[in-house]
Order: structure tokens, then C-alpha cells, then sequence
């Protein structure tokens, strides 16, 4: 699993619908400045929830001779489930603030993509097949 790698592609896909939303509603050029430091929280709350909630999957599968194709066809539609959920209720509780839901939107959106990208690395008992 490489998940320096993962943690780089979700951190700026995360920065990158962040910002789409936010900046699809109002654009300030002043905001740039912001858009750069914001890398430095974003990629934290990534590094957290990817390690947090999708690495412990593979990491405990990875001593029983199960594939990273095996790990997301079992696990995949419930933590899409369960996380579109949490984000629903977060969105709705907020009263559908514009940052938390660009937040919410954007922690779904990279959390998926990130469960595409780790199941399709090839691991050790891929290549025998």
C-alpha cells in the first residue's frame, strides 16, 4: 500500500473541491493567499481520517492472504454508507453552511476516491494470480 502517495493525491483533490465550491459562490482574489495555507489543515484532517478510517481495512487484511480488491468489494459500501450519512446529518445540522458543506462534500468525495486508488494498487498476492 502506498500511502504517501494516496495521502498527496487526496490532500489536493481535497483542497481542490474545497475551494471549486467555495469559490463557485463568491471569488475574492485576495483569497488566494488562503488557498495556499489552507494545504497545510487540509492535508492534516486527510492525513487523519485516510489513516484513521481506511488504512486500518487493508492493514488488517494484509496477513490473510486477502487482496486489495477483496478489502473494497467487502468494506467499500458500508463506509460509503455510513460516511454519506455523517456528512448528510453534519451538512443539515449546520443549516447548510457553505464552508462545512464544501468540507463535508469534499471529505466524501476525496474518501472515495482514495478507496479507488488503494484498491486498484497491486499487491504481493495480485501478481501470483
Amino acid at each position: 500500500m502506498n500511502v504517501p502517495e494516496n495521502l498527496a493525491k487526496s490532500s489536493l483533490l481535497a483542497l481542490v473541491i474545497f475551494w471549486t465550491i467555495i469559490s463557485s459562490v463568491h471569488f475574492d482574489q485576495n483569497v488566494l493567499l488562503y488557498v495556499m495555507l489552507s494545504f497545510i489543515p487540509v492535508c492534516i484532517s486527510v492525513t487523519i481520517v485516510i489513516l484513521g478510517t481506511i488504512c486500518p481495512f487493508y492493514w488488517s487484511a494484509k496477513g490473510n492472504d486477502v487482496t486489495n480488491k477483496q478489502v473494497f468489494k467487502l468494506c467499500f459500501p458500508y463506509y460509503t454508507c455510513i460516511a454519506f450519512g455523517l456528512c448528510s446529518y453534519g451538512i443539515v445540522v449546520s443549516n447548510y453552511d457553505l464552508h462545512f458543506s464544501a468540507f463535508c462534500l469534499s471529505a466524501f468525495i476525496t474518501t472515495n476516491q482514495s478507496w479507488l486508488w488503494f484498491a486498484k494498487e497491486k499487491t504481493r498476492i495480485d501478481d501470483r494470480i
